[in-house]
């Protein structure tokens, strides 16, 4: 479904990634992990489009995306729910969602996607016309995924969703991600909790300094000597 070869993103002279390859298949959940600085955010923002790399190719569906506006990667099916969730504050709960709707590919399900998010999230159907800078966080993480999901996306790339979020939010957070997965969606899973990623993930990729430097399942990664010492602590 998506397929990143050889990605090169700098930001001046400063190397952020190199030479980035992995593949998602649909359906999967896909985590990537790394410490601070790794290139993690990095590489979603390229994917998004936020970002351009130097070289390398993105394809999503067999179609080259590298380089291509945001608005046109998202109206292509690949969502995004950013670190800091990145809600419209001075906006109500309704209105984040209905911008979230904007999307040339969404606008004729907005309506009934709305509904789909408040049965998803109660809590937000509770709050429909709160500002949502006035949320809490985990209420705010709920919104900035149910805006994402307004988009009709395929692909979802999800950075650092438990940031900052009381250990019970977290776990709806990934209860939420998972029941995702299960109805369709592809995952791709930046967490600062590799613990838990690893587990939720078919397949996973380290990032080091921008680069890939392991890949395999998540369940042979959890396992292994190396990413049990430098990231679990174990």
């Amino acid at each position: 479904m998506l397929e990143v070869r050889d990605l090169d993103l700098f930001y001046g002279d400063a190397q952020a990634l190199d030479r980035v390859s992995l593949s998602v298949d649909e359906g999967a959940i896909v985590a990537i992990v790394g410490s601070n600085g790794a290139g993690k955010t990095s590489l979603i923002r390229t994917i998004a489009g936020i970002e351009t790399p130097r070289s390398g190719t993105i394809r999503f569906r067999g179609k080259d995306i590298a380089g291509l506006p945001s608005h046109a990667v998202v109206d292509l099916g690949v969502g995004q729910v950013a670190e800091g969730r990145q809600v419209f504050p001075t906006l109500s709960v309704r209105e984040n969602l209905e911008v979230g709707g904007l999307v040339p590919r969404a606008r004729a399900k907005a309506r009934a996607t709305v509904d789909e998010v408040f049965a998803l999230f109660p809590r937000l159907k509770e709050r429909e016309k709160q500002a949502a800078g006035t949320l809490s966080g985990g209420e705010q993480q709920m919104l900035a995924i149910g805006r994402c999901l307004m988009g009709q996306p395929e692909l979802v790339m999800f950075d650092e969703p438990s940031l900052g979020l009381a250990p019970a939010v977290v776990q709806e957070v990934f209860r939420t991600i998972v029941a995702l997965n299960r109805r369709g969606i592809t995952v791709v899973l930046v967490e600062q909790n590799v613990a838990v990623s690893l587990k939720l993930a078919s397949r996973a990729y380290v990032l080091e300094n921008g680069r890939v430097v392991m890949e395999g399942s998540g369940a042979e990664l959890l396992a292994d000597d190396r990413v049990r010492q430098a990231y679990l602590g174990l």
